[in-house]
């Protein structure tokens, strides 16, 4: 008879089904884990970008975690970037480097990049990046009197690059300099025609008083001189020449850097340049199965993110029914983030 009562106790008790756990929310593109990350994904790039300018953070399009364990998770990453005026060898620190107008004809990059974070450190997996110049049309629609950028073997490119580097090693004492590479070049023809040119110079194991300068080699690494010029060539209506130079002094190479050293012994334009009118960010890190992979696996989170986003809003739009106040202003999306910068 207990037995009977008890199983009749338990039949009559309330079943309390198990709910499932809510999905967790998007990471914010604006939110401080993410730009933490953004910041360390950038500083990589910049470290081991071998040609051009510096780039900045201008949007974070898009963030994905992918939690792994205990204090272990991968990140994947869409950002926006934009070039800077400070050359990628210069030591100037990236938070004082200027952005490039819209007016200078800006550069955009864009990035994908799948980190891991692990106790707290980040570090980059795999990256993947490319860069280009806003259209031309689109400059001279907002500015009509701005040159656009000119491709680097333009023959008046070349001959302003030559005439400058060879007026400034005739007038200063000291090492003689060899070309780089050719960081931007723009030619004006009217009013006046006058050619702009930014390059990049290393000093050599000669003079300038010496005469045999084609036999001068660039400096070794732990000697090493690298610096940045600017220069202006008036074509017509006369004939002017302005030159400036900087040298950054000897810093302790790094891994990424020593490569000028072999790359560019014979003080030539790098090969990569010719026919373009702005150094590509191309960027690809790690193994080769992992850059190639990166692409889909940064595709197939963020169709998750953008998923998990899309059932969020279903879910608030089915059972939020409270009235909303006069003036009330919905969050914004959790992504893309906030521009810094300008959009191109």
């Amino acid at each position: 008879m207990k037995a009977l009562v008890a199983l009749i106790l338990l039949v009559q008790l309330p079943i309390h089904k198990a709910v499932p756990a809510a999905s967790p929310a998007p990471l914010s593109c604006d939110d401080p884990e993410s730009e933490a990350a953004a910041e360390a994904a950038v500083n990589y790039i910049n470290g081991h970008s071998h040609h051009g300018y510096k780039f900045t953070l201008n949007r974070i399009e898009n963030i994905r975690v992918l939690p792994q364990g205990p204090s272990n998770e991968v990140i994947f990453l869409e950002l926006d970037l934009l070039e800077t005026i400070c050359h990628i060898l210069s030591p100037t620190p990236l938070a004082n480097c200027t952005v490039r107008s819209f007016t200078d004809h800006a550069v955009e990059g864009e990035c994908d990049l799948k980190l891991q974070k692990v106790n707290g450190k980040l570090s980059v997996l795999a990256s993947k990046c490319h860069s280009k110049a806003d259209s031309s049309e689109d400059l001279l629609q907002r500015c009509p009197d701005c040159p656009p950028l000119a491709i680097f073997n333009d023959t008046e490119v070349q001959k302003a690059v030559t005439e400058a580097l060879s007026d400034y090693n005739s007038k200063n004492a000291g090492a003689y300099l060899k070309l780089l590479e050719i960081g931007r070049a723009k030619i004006q023809y009217h009013p006046a025609h006058i050619v702009f040119v930014e390059f990049a110079v290393a000093a050599t194991n000669c003079s300038t008083a010496e005469a045999n300068v084609e036999a001068c080699q660039l400096l070794p690494d732990d000697q090493s001189n690298f610096g940045f010029c600017t220069a202006t060539k008036v074509i017509r209506p006369s004939q002017e020449l302005q030159v400036n130079c900087q040298l950054y002094g000897h810093q302790v190479p790094t891994p990424d850097t020593s490569f000028l050293s072999r790359e560019t012994s014979a003080g030539l334009v790098p090969g990569v340049a010719q026919g373009f009118t702005n150094h590509n960010l191309r960027l690809s890190h790690n193994n080769p199965l992992a850059s190639e992979s990166l692409s889909s696996e940064f595709s197939a989170s963020v169709l998750s993110a953008k998923s998990v986003a899309r059932r969020a809003v279903a879910e608030v739009a089915q059972h939020d029914k409270v009235p909303r106040p006069v003036g009330f202003v919905p969050p914004p999306p959790p992504c893309p983030g906030k521009i810094r910068h300008f959009k191109i």
